[in-house]
């Protein structure tokens, strides 16, 4: 997600990457990128709440997000949208807010 110059990854999750973007050496999430997005676009709406919990490897701010639908790592989750990466997630922030999608 981008938010004005911010550049945001969501904790705990891995979505398909658009063609070209999945770096050589690396094992991509299967699925539809453009799908993934939608969704993820489909959630942002209402009042977006950002909660800021460090900076990845690439400087993007690594944070729980939640609009109108909910915390958004879980949305794409229960959407099929991503899958759950426990490593990702920092203190198992996203497997405590919804236990059931990471399942």
């Amino acid at each position: 997600m981008r938010c004005d110059d911010e550049r945001i990854r969501l904790l705990g999750i891995d979505a398909p990457e658009l063609q070209g973007h999945c770096r050589a050496g690396r094992r991509c999430v299967d699925g539809d990128p453009i799908a993934s997005s939608r969704s993820l676009a489909d959630a942002l709406y209402g009042s977006l709440t950002i909660n800021r919990v460090g900076q990845d490897r690439y400087g993007r701010t690594l944070a729980m997000g939640a609009s109108q639908v909910g915390d958004l790592s879980c949305w794409r989750l229960v959407h099929k949208q991503a899958i759950y990466k426990s490593q990702w997630d920092n203190g198992l922030r996203v497997a405590r807010t919804c236990p059931r999608a990471v399942l």
